[in-house]
């Protein structure tokens, strides 16, 4: 047999190494497989055993003013109009009502009369009339004397038999009559000279303070004609237009207190175990570009029963209560506006 020539070695050598290649680039592609095998499966044990997301949504809230009227009247303007922000004490509606107006105008008129009985009650009695008094009781007086005289001469006569007694009976009620004229005119003239008395005086100015609180109370319903705002506001709603008959107590404009806002959650009892007041967690706001806003709970309170609570099943489970959750951001959002959704992970809050 003929033995292998010096050329015939370095060529098996050759083919033996461009071989081995081959065979590792036919098990490349059985390693890749294998490793997206092994990426697929871990990412189901992670999503099957993880726990689902509890979404949480709640609702973006404010304090809401309802502004009403104390008076009744036609709406007479609005200068507030819908979304604007106002100020604190800015008008928001004018209302028109003639009769109070002319009622007033009728209480200044009752407070001017009350002045002058005041003042003229006040000044005493003119000169003029304490004249006219004293003349009156001078000139009773002087019938008084007449009758004095005509009364003497005719009783002496009627002694002497010369006068019947009728005539003295006519003379003596004559004096008796200019008796009490002379009475009358006296106490007139006092009364003149003495002036008003001091319960008369007294009325006059109880009138005057009567006919002062009649205006104020007037004054007072006119005030009301002018609706303002309480506090720095947005106007969210306007429930009346101009033209329209209002009366006391109908809301008027619908106030939003934007520096008052808080986001409301209603949970059932289940979820809100180890929440308490000042724990602080990020929601999500959709309509800010799904923007997280940190949040503090304020208030936890439970919401009213609708149903008698009772027993669902007989191993012990019970109807589970929802309460209210209030939480506010803890840096102020200007963005933020009533009726804005809110959401987060409730499992995964802290």
């Amino acid at each position: 047999m003929d033995a292998p020539t010096s050329g015939d070695e370095p060529q098996s050598t050759q083919e033996i190494a461009a071989a081995r290649p081959d065979h590792r680039a036919a098990r490349t592609p059985s390693l890749i497989v294998g490793i997206v095998a092994l990426v697929v499966v871990a990412l189901s044990i992670y999503y099957l055993l993880r726990p689902e997301p509890l979404l949480v949504q709640g609702e973006v809230d404010a304090t809401r003013l309802d502004i009403a009227a104390r008076v009744d009247g036609r709406v007479k303007e609005i200068p507030a109009e819908r979304g604007q922000n106002v100020a604190a004490n800015a008008v928001l509606v004018r209302i028109d009502n003639p009769e109070t107006v002319a009622k007033q105008e009728q209480v200044k008129a009752a407070k001017a009369v009350a002045d002058a009985q005041l003042a003229n009650i006040m000044v005493g009695t003119r000169v003029e009339v304490v004249a006219a008094r004293k003349a009156e009781m001078d000139r009773a007086q002087a019938a008084l004397v007449l009758a004095q005289k005509t009364f003497d001469r005719t009783h002496t006569l009627t002694e002497q038999g010369n006068a019947p007694q009728a005539r003295l009976d006519q003379v003596t009620d004559a004096l008796h009559e200019t008796e009490r004229a002379v009475d009358q005119a006296r106490s007139a003239y006092e009364q003149a000279v003495n002036g008003y008395t001091k319960e008369e005086r007294a009325i006059a100015k109880a009138n005057v303070e009567k006919a002062e609180a009649d205006i104020q109370s007037v004054q007072s319903i006119i005030d009301q004609l002018v609706v303002y705002a309480p506090v720095a506001s947005q106007v969210y709603q306007r429930n009346v237009e101009p033209g329209e008959y209002v009366s006391p107590g109908v809301p008027l404009v619908t106030l939003i207190n934007l520096a008052d806002v808080w986001v409301h959650f209603d949970l059932r009892e289940d979820l809100i175990k180890g929440l308490k007041v000042g724990d602080k967690f990020d929601v999500r706001i959709p309509a800010l570009n799904d923007r997280s806003v940190t949040v503090e709970v304020k208030l936890i309170a439970a919401k009213g029963e609708y149903a008698s609570w009772r027993a669902t099943r007989a191993s012990g489970d019970f109807d589970l209560r929802t309460f209210s959750i209030r939480a506010y951001p803890v840096q102020p959002v200007p963005e933020l506006r009533p009726g804005m959704s809110a959401y987060l992970d409730w499992r995964s809050r802290q």
